[in-house]
């Protein structure tokens, strides 16, 4: 029990949690899926159960989850999606694990929730379209399998891990988007042949999820922003 408080899940977010487990788990005997998928999407769902309830321990579950993630990246071609991973995702998860810890509510072992200023959306919108178009044309020369869905997924993903280690609500806005895309991505990839089925339930749980917390989060500051106002 002590063990559950300290990862500030429901029980309702437990039972969800364990029923995707045993999803991956027939998956993986049922249609012998690969390894490196079913521990990816593992890690990765963990990672985003934990990071959602504001959780700094969800950056050690980010950092596994991220290495079996690039192999697959490697092993599909998705050169975008790999330098993302192994160049970004991995330091950002340390730094992320130590800003965090900076930031805690004092009464309990989760995060302080922040949103965006305006100036602050329209400026990283602005580069984020930039770097997209540069991205998607360097991919297309580097002959990836899918240039546009790659190069939007990596960039939207810099920008969300970024957000996600500055705590800004906005993050989980992103990673819908670069949620669903990718999911959609692993899918062609999955009716070509390949077993990766456990990584497109991982991104489609993952979508799911960002749709979850974001309505989560805002609550939450809306909340904080009241009680705020009130000892005004």
């Amino acid at each position: 029990m002590k063990i559950i408080k300290y990862i500030n899940l429901k029980f309702s977010e437990i039972l969800i949690l364990v029923f995707i487990y045993l999803i991956l788990g027939i998956n993986f005997l049922v249609f012998k899926d690969s390894v490196a998928a079913v521990f990816s999407a593992f890690f990765g769902i963990t990672y985003t159960f934990l990071a959602g309830k504001g959780n700094p321990i969800c950056y050690l579950f980010g950092l596994t989850g991220s290495s079996f993630y690039g192999y697959l990246a490697f092993h599909n071609a998705f050169w975008g999606n790999l330098i993302l991973y192994i160049g970004y995702y991995i330091p950002m998860q340390v730094l992320g694990f130590f800003r965090w810890n900076k930031h805690l509510k004092s009464d309990r072992n989760e995060v302080v929730k922040i949103c965006l200023t305006t100036k602050e959306r329209f400026l990283l919108l602005g580069v984020t379209i930039l770097a997209t178009i540069f991205a998607v044309i360097t991919l297309y020369y580097l002959k990836d399998k899918n240039p546009i869905i790659d190069g939007i997924t990596t960039v939207f993903s810099v920008l969300g891990m970024y957000l996600t280690v500055r705590r800004a609500i906005e993050q989980w806005l992103v990673w819908a988007i670069v949620n669903g895309l990718s999911a959609f991505m692993w899918i062609l990839i999955a009716l070509e042949g390949a077993r990766v089925y456990s990584t497109v339930i991982m991104w489609c749980v993952y979508f799911c999820l960002a749709i979850y917390f974001y309505i989560s989060w805002k609550n939450e500051i809306s909340n904080n922003q009241e009680l705020h106002q009130r000892d005004l």
